[in-house]
């Protein structure tokens, strides 16, 4: 069995591939308790094997955003990984975890989704075994948790891909959603959006989402980092105590449809991406294009390039260590 479906007590449904672990749908109602799915997606499984570069709903790994130059050292010991952007590594080289057939295992509400990353997978030291169960809740959540354990010294950055548009799957731009992020600083990036290291704040710039307001507010505004990522692609620095507790990341309200979503997580960044690379080239399960701007995600994460920055925390796994990492998509609606 390669496709999988959960629903809860309210009829929220999520649906999802073994391969890549991709998330394909999530039917949640509107105000009216209307359902629709608020996610991008491709028609059928044929197509995302042959073309899903833009990843869309797909587990990420074994590190998630970009690696420069697909190098980094661990333990006095150099590894190139595979390269697919530009001169960089992105979301795990060339055949990442969105390109893997994971092991699948249903229980009622939730998925334990299972994949070894055997040593030397695309590059990256040590038998990685990871397990990623997905849950909907009665609370309309859907929770994702990841847990990683390796045999030998390796880096870990896992996330989700998916992208949200609380209107509809195929419903145009997302450039009216508010969105709000808990975040006082965010990371700048270079011309490759490799991130220089510097932790920028975001005061009285168009990376300012402490308070909502709409995505297209200030995304046409000529700032220079705006230029660089064609929009917002950028990792942002969550406000958050010192420990591994949920924290509100993120929100995003649809005055439309009255369908806000709120993303918790245990994890220190948020990469916001407004969907700039999508350019029409691609037939989604709406059935039209996706162009950009008709989408966005919400990447829980560590930082791009940690490896590489002293300065970031840290995304190395020992032998011994359990890696783990929680985030919650929880969907309400407005009355």
């Amino acid at each position: 069995m390669d496709h999988f479906i959960l629903t809860n007590a309210h009829g929220m449904e999520v649906q999802a591939l073994a391969y890549g672990g991709i998330i394909t749908a999530i039917r949640v109602p509107d105000r009216n308790g209307k359902l629709a799915n608020v996610v991008l997606g491709l028609p059928s499984l044929a197509d995302y094997k042959a073309r899903n570069a833009s990843f869309f709903g797909a587990l990420i790994g074994r590190y998630g955003n970009r690696i420069k130059a697909g190098r980094f050292t661990l333990a006095g010991e150099t590894y190139t990984v595979g390269i697919n952007d530009g001169p960089n590594s992105l979301h795990g080289g060339q055949h990442g975890f969105d390109q893997q057939l994971w092991s699948v295992n249903q229980l009622d509400n939730r998925l334990e989704l299972n994949y070894l990353s055997v040593d030397g997978e695309e590059g990256y030291p040590g038998n990685l075994s990871v397990m990623v169960v997905y849950t909907l809740t009665d609370q309309n959540e859907l929770r994702i948790d990841y847990t990683a354990t390796t045999d030998r010294t390796t880096v870990v950055n896992l996330t989700n891909h998916s992208y949200f548009n609380l209107a509809g799957n195929g419903a145009g731009d997302i450039y009216q959603h508010q969105v709000m992020i808990d975040a006082d600083h965010y990371t700048p990036v270079d011309k490759t959006l490799i991130p220089t290291g510097e932790m920028a704040p975001v005061g009285g710039t168009p990376f300012d989402f402490r308070t909502p307001k709409p995505v297209g507010s200030d995304i046409r505004i000529a700032h220079p980092q705006l230029l660089l990522g064609s929009g917002y692609d950028h990792n942002f620095v969550l406000n958050r105590p010192d420990d591994h507790s949920l924290v509100l990341a993120a929100r995003a309200y649809d005055p439309q449809s009255g369908r806000t979503l709120e993303v918790l997580t245990t994890e220190v960044g948020l990469q916001f991406y407004t969907g700039n690379f999508l350019n029409g080239t691609q037939v989604g399960s709406s059935g039209g294009t996706y162009r950009q701007g008709d989408g966005m995600c919400f990447e829980t994460q560590h930082f791009p390039d940690a490896p590489n920055q002293l300065g970031f925390p840290s995304t190395t796994l020992q032998p011994g260590e359990r890696y783990t990492s929680t985030t919650i998509f929880r969907f309400t609606v407005d009355r």
